[in-house]
């Protein structure tokens, strides 16, 4: 039987660069940085005070009630609003996607750390205590919140999934969400991924782990650098990334438009150390060609590749180094860059953002550039092209996007140009 297809029928986003498709790849594009200090809380206390912070969200714009988001987490806002956007985009309605085998699945790593955070300091403030804790403290911190939020407000009764594999989930949502529709269990699926993890806690904890960028709250749009020299660490950012994936004639009988094809996806695990990746690379490299595999292509038939690129020194070079065994003596012509660059790290999210940005770069034929590659660390290993600070016209038949979070997780999601 031959494989069905799948296609991407919507998109929408929610993040540090913009609330919309087109305002976020163009801040990509143009080389535009969505980092700045801290606004969510005052962050005197730490080191890190950067960020990269959803200004500006709108969510009744979208038709999401303030009443409705009031009994929400901020990382559920995000993937509702984004998934709103998404839906409106694909030409559904909800009464639409309730007549279709719809599920959702997405991608989160640390889900409502905003409410788990006002939890504990209700329960340790003297004139609280634990009668005192919100009541819904229980349902906002949990990380499936997110997807059955969207299962509740649209009334899609299929499978309402949430996948969690650290900086990978939402590169391996989209895959999931891929495999599934092939297997026939579903037509249409919302998927993606979306995080909120700018909490006082959270950026404690990253900081204490030595995995933050330092010496940049004076500077905070210089701050995130992959695969430069005074590279020092991660910036944590926001947001939501949603697709709606569709099986292809499924959406070709309603007349759908059709921004591309999910060729391929590959996943693996490092099976080394709970925070730190393989220095070789050996282990991302199999979920690269894992997903070459899935989508029947040569390294040589990919022009882009939108690398994970946190600006940290481990992930950086040993990116690098899976490059070069995953695409072998293409990986010097590769077009590469890392668009955390502009954006920060979204965490369980930075995969989807990331791979609608392949999408962007597909339909554009623009490759976004690196930003702050003042200084390319060649002599640590990066020497590949990251298209440094200006992006690049160039054609795009088919883009790769891999991610690679703690715990050895790695996902490889595969975009190309649909051709019937």
């Amino acid at each position: 039987m031959e494989r069905r297809r799948v296609v991407i029928t919507g998109m929408g986003v929610v993040s540090p660069v913009g609330n919309t498709v087109d305002e976020a790849w163009n801040s990509v594009k143009n080389g535009k940085s969505g980092i700045g200090r801290v606004t969510l809380f005052d962050p005197s206390r730490l080191e890190v005070q950067i960020a990269g912070e959803v200004k500006n969200l709108d969510t009744e714009k979208y038709g999401i009630s303030s009443r409705a988001t009031r009994k929400m987490a901020r990382f559920t806002k995000f993937a509702l609003t984004a998934a709103a956007q998404a839906i409106a985009d694909s030409g559904y309605t909800k009464e639409e996607l309730q007549k279709q085998k719809t599920g959702v699945l997405l991608g989160c790593c640390i889900g409502g750390i905003d409410a788990t955070s006002e939890g504990f300091r209700k329960l340790d403030d003297p004139a609280a205590g634990p009668s005192r804790l919100p009541p819904l403290t229980t349902p906002l911190m949990i990380s499936n919140e997110a997807a059955a939020n969207v299962s509740i407000y649209y009334g899609l009764q299929g499978f309402s999934w949430t996948l969690g594999t650290a900086c990978a989930s939402g590169t391996d949502a989209l895959g999931l969400a891929t495999d599934v529709i092939r297997s026939g269990r579903c037509d249409v699926c919302i998927s993606g991924g979306t995080e909120a993890a700018i909490t006082e806690f959270s950026i404690a904890s990253f900081e204490v782990l030595q995995a933050l960028s330092r010496g940049h709250n004076d500077e905070p749009q210089k701050a995130s650098r992959p695969f430069d020299k005074d590279r020092n660490g991660f910036v944590l950012s926001e947001g939501s990334a949603i697709f709606i994936l569709e099986e292809l004639e499924h959406a070709k009988a309603r007349g759908a438009k059709i921004y591309a094809e999910v060729a391929g996806f590959g996943s693996s695990n490092d099976a080394f150390h709970i925070t730190a990746p393989l220095k070789d690379g050996s282990g991302a490299a199999l979920a690269v060609t894992e997903a070459l595999a899935d989508a029947g292509m040569k390294p040589e038939d990919i022009q882009y590749y939108n690398a994970h690129g946190t600006s940290t020194h481990a992930n950086d070079c040993g990116e690098t180094a899976m490059l070069k065994i995953a695409f072998g003596e293409h990986a010097k012509k590769l077009h590469i860059s890392s668009t955390k660059s502009e954006t920060g790290h979204l965490v369980g999210a930075a995969g989807a953002i990331e791979a609608m940005f392949c999408v962007k770069a597909i339909q554009d034929s623009f490759v976004p550039p690196t930003i702050n590659l003042d200084n390319q660390d060649v002599e640590g290993g990066c020497d590949l092209n990251y298209t440094p600070n200006v992006g690049v016209s160039a054609e795009i038949n088919a883009a790769a996007s891999a991610s690679l979070g703690f715990g050895g997780h790695n996902g490889c999601i595969i975009i190309k140009k649909y051709q019937d």
